[in-house]
């Protein structure tokens, strides 16, 4: 299989050469234009969150190493959440290179958190199976940079601290509606409505539920007075 250029740019931006050019491919593949002569990154995408999950694991307690468990979990989770490996995915110009059907193309799924972070997930996986653990760790290491050891020590994220806010309050956790649901079986996005039991809500709108919960959540607190960035 010959290397386009497009690929060969990829793969300077990443910082890595593909011996095995299919598992790339297979990385880059969203399941709106998989076939049965191509396969989608779904797969590749579980295994790259498990990956990054232990080169995270690992290099939090090399940077603190008197953090309790306590501690170092949200900041991990702020480090491995599909928001963080969009932001990375960006800085290496992922969606440029991922091959999307075209009603995701048309609906701006090289753009999307969830796509984006997919796809970066996948490519991690497939630089393991490439070239093993720890080029997958010196890459990650690389590519996550000053994130790692800048990770806010409060790394909550945004449903956590509005149900903390509520709780302090003596009010019922909130509660998150699924207002709609629209587009095709591929590429959804979903509206979803926080509430209160107070009475305060907010709405956001991205291409999965979790997303779009963190985004209202976040909404809402910055409606309530509550700084998040």
């Amino acid at each position: 299989m010959k290397k386009s250029e497009a690929i060969r740019s990829f793969e300077q931006r990443l910082g890595y050469e593909f011996s095995n050019l299919s598992l790339l491919v297979e990385a880059l593949t969203h399941s709106s234009i998989a076939s049965d002569f191509r396969k989608d990154n779904q797969r590749l995408e579980f295994l790259g969150d498990r990956v990054l999950g232990l080169v995270m694991a690992e290099a939090l307690l090399e940077i603190d190493q008197t953090a309790p468990e306590g501690t170092l979990a949200p900041r991990f989770n702020a480090l491995v959440r599909k928001e963080t490996c969009a932001e990375v995915a960006r800085q290496i110009e992922l969606g440029g290179v991922l091959k999307i059907g075209r009603s995701e193309m048309l609906s701006g799924g090289r753009r999307k958190d969830a796509l984006l972070g997919d796809g970066m997930e996948a490519v991690i996986a497939a630089i393991y199976k490439d070239g093993g653990f720890e080029i997958a760790k010196t890459i990650i290491i690389k590519l996550w940079g000053d994130r790692i050891k800048n990770v806010k020590v409060d790394a909550r994220d945004a449903k956590t601290m509005l149900q903390e806010w509520a709780q302090a309050r003596g009010q019922n956790p909130p509660n998150y509606e699924v207002i709609s649901r629209s587009g095709p079986d591929h590429a959804p996005d979903f509206l979803v409505k926080v509430i209160l039991a107070s009475g305060e809500t907010s709405e956001a709108m991205a291409g999965s539920k979790r997303q779009a919960e963190q985004m209202a959540a976040k909404a809402l607190l910055q409606k309530i007075g509550e700084v998040i960035h």
